[in-house]
């Protein structure tokens, strides 16, 4: 119960993106059990470039939450923490690839988890809403298009 608590207080989208990111790893690993011969170094690959997928997807949060803040430097501190993410990704292929402690393209599997996830939101919003037994609101009602020249009643 205090872990279902915890994970309502969490930013909801946040936790979806998670979830799908595990889903994702655990197929990715039962896929190459029977695919794969070094077992380990796979393991330890994927799940690495997922926990870096999952750091990866806690600064966008966060970099998205400072941005919206920000007013008129939005776009300019998005595009930092974008270069930023993408940056340490490179820098963490290069460093797997000359070391040879794992397979990068592997990690890079694990870490793809981050954009698969975009994919699986439909499912994993559904699975949440069971989870803690919530329901989608309706959406508002659309306004009324302007027609040319002419102000909305309602923004008045």
């Amino acid at each position: 119960m205090k872990m279902i608590e915890a994970a309502k207080r969490m930013n909801r989208t946040l936790l979806e993106m998670h979830m799908g990111m595990v889903f994702f790893g655990l197929v990715c690993q039962i896929v190459g059990a029977f695919l794969v011969k070094e077992q380990g170094t796979y393991a330890l690959g994927l799940w690495f470039g997922v926990a870096f997928a999952f750091a990866g997807s806690i600064h966008m949060c966060r970099t998205l939450d400072r941005a919206l803040l920000c007013g008129s430097e939005a776009s300019g501190m998005v595009t930092r923490g974008y270069l930023f993410r993408y940056f340490l990704l490179a820098v963490v292929l290069v460093i797997i690839s000359v070391t040879e402690v794992m397979n990068p393209l592997v990690f890079f599997l694990g870490y793809m988890s981050l954009k698969v996830t975009a994919y699986l939101q439909p499912i994993t919003h559904k699975l949440c809403n069971r989870l803690f037994h919530e329901e989608d609101l309706d959406p508002l009602p659309e306004e009324p298009e302007a027609q040319e020249g002419e102000i909305p009643a309602s923004k008045y």
